[in-house]
């Protein structure tokens, strides 16, 4: 077997346990995109209280499926934890190592 084979042998393995949702398991009233962004955004509440309380989960199933996953998606990294802005960084010297010399800007 060659070497790219080999590669990609246990990535088709792997996709081969993908899990399909049947169409009509999805109930009208499921949770949606909306549902999917609020239930994103309070991730770090939910998954504090779901290690405590049983009945508290962080994902809702059943769901819609893609709108919902990418409500939940948008939800944690643009509005919830991946939002934080307070982080910022300074660059007040530059240090070039091959010429061995440190610039200060400012």
């Amino acid at each position: 077997m060659s070497r790219r084979a080999l590669t990609l042998l246990p990535l088709l393995l792997l996709a081969a346990c993908s899990a399909q949702q049947q169409a009509d398991a999805v109930a009208p009233s499921a949770p949606g995109f909306l549902l999917g962004l609020w239930h994103g955004f309070i991730f770090p509440v939910a998954w504090v209280v779901s290690l405590f309380v049983d009945k508290v989960a962080v994902y809702a199933v059943p769901n819609n499926g893609g709108w919902y996953d990418f409500g939940y998606f948008l939800g944690i990294v643009v509005f919830g934890v991946g939002a934080r802005k307070t982080h910022v960084v300074y660059k007040d010297r530059v240090i070039d190592v091959r010429a061995k010399r440190v610039e200060d800007i400012g």
